[in-house]
């Protein structure tokens, strides 16, 4: 007896994916005398995850499909599936689900790329992403055990393991790329982010978090790593530290830092739905692979095989923001693509030189940024948000500008 026919499965077909809104803490020194160094990491996530609810009371809780938060260590606070607990501690309801993710300085822009892929199969309509690193409680590479092998084998070179290491070899491989040049580019970031810190631009993007420490409480409201006034004259006293007459310094390279992020997105037939303003579309991502020995150079072949895939050029973008792990990083790809050190275009609000880097957080900083320029910028359809990415990684995500105004 043949079995009775069943009706064929629905097959999900792709829509467009919003960028809602994104929020971060402050930015802290990592260390005992950090503003965060009394603070749980989790408890970072979910100030930033609760901000993001009061911002958009469109949004029903009930209404969230998944929570993916990144962490870099995934020990003790910022460990146990920390996109579930933060999801709990927030108050969100039990219903929500949650995950980790870890992909290095790319976790909170993974945690974007990889549920923004789900709302553009049909299988979510909202979703928090993030990431958070508390470095001070846990310094990068906390409890590892890499394989013997990497070395033994001769699978990658020795200074693929220290981050400071490949930026001096990257160095190597754009040797136009000097120290001064990487200084210049270093005070410019710092200048740049005072201005967008002094016009109001950096406070809008920030939820203050109550700090606690034997003095007493605080409340963390600006960000702790920024050194205005910087001069050439200053970043040239300052020590080589991974190569006797280096040229990646403390001044020319994001801090170890402390802090978190989260953003909402949504299916844009959600976001009309439920009300919810659309800061920018996402039009697609990519990640490449590269020698872990240069791992700065990831965002090149990162953002080569995205504008592949999209059909634009690196002309079609109005805007970028790359983070700043060190200058070099960023120079090595604005000289590929034949972008002036000093382009407008580039990283208007400064970036991680100035404001710290706390890994596993910051791609959704970018994304943040980059939201809220598109909306005082018609005239920009295009924007990239890119960073390399530890072990020899390049991540890119292109935005797309919905206050894009072709006439401008």
């Amino acid at each position: 007896m043949s079995s009775p026919k069943s009706a064929p499965a629905r097959s999900a077909s792709s829509r467009g994916v919003a960028f809602v809104d994104g929020v971060r803490t402050p930015f802290g020194k990592a260390g005992p005398k950090g503003m965060y160094a009394d603070t749980r990491a989790d408890d970072l996530v979910v100030k930033a995850i609760r901000e993001l609810l009061r911002r958009n009371p469109e949004l029903p809780p009930e209404r969230v499909d998944e929570v993916g938060i990144a962490a870099t260590t995934q020990t003790g606070d910022q460990g146990l599936t920390i996109g579930r607990t933060s999801a709990l501690l927030a108050g969100l309801p039990r219903s929500v689900p949650g995950f980790a993710v870890d992909r290095m300085c790319a976790g909170a822009m993974t945690a974007v790329t990889t549920t923004a892929s789900g709302i553009g199969f049909g299988q979510y309509d909202v979703v928090i992403a993030g990431g958070v690193e508390h470095m001070g409680r846990h310094p990068m590479g906390e409890g590892v055990d890499p394989n013997p092998r990497f070395l033994a084998d001769n699978l990658v070179d020795p200074s693929a393991l220290v981050m400071g290491n490949t930026a001096e070899n990257l160095h190597d491989r754009y040797p136009s790329i000097t120290k001064d040049r990487t200084d210049a580019y270093a005070v410019a970031s710092q200048e740049k982010y005072d201005a967008a810190k002094k016009a109001g631009l950096i406070a809008e993007t920030l939820v203050p978090v109550a700090t606690k420490s034997a003095a007493g409480w605080g409340l963390a409201t600006e960000d702790e790593p920024p050194r205005p006034g910087t001069t050439l004259d200053d970043l040239a006293k300052l020590k080589t530290p991974f190569r006797p007459a280096g040229r990646v310094t403390a001044g020319n390279a994001a801090g170890l830092n402390d802090g978190a992020t989260a953003a909402i997105l949504a299916g844009e037939d959600t976001a009309a739905e439920l009300g919810l303003k659309v800061g920018m579309r996402m039009v697609g991502f990519s990640f490449s692979g590269v020698d872990p020995a240069v791992m700065g150079i990831g965002p090149v072949p990162a953002t080569e095989k995205l504008l592949g895939r999209t059909g634009l050029s690196i002309e079609d973008i109005g805007l970028f923001e790359i983070n700043e792990a060190f200058a070099i990083q960023v120079l090595a790809f604005t000289e590929h693509f034949g972008i002036a050190d000093d382009d407008a275009r580039i990283n208007q609000w400064g970036g991680a030189i100035a404001c710290g880097h706390p890994l596993a957080s910051s791609g959704v900083r970018l994304m943040t940024q980059l939201s809220r320029q598109f909306a005082t910028r018609p005239d920009v359809r295009y924007g990239l948000t890119t960073m390399c990415i530890g072990l020899g990684m390049g991540g890119s995500v292109i935005w797309e500008n919905p206050a894009y105004d072709g006439s401008k």
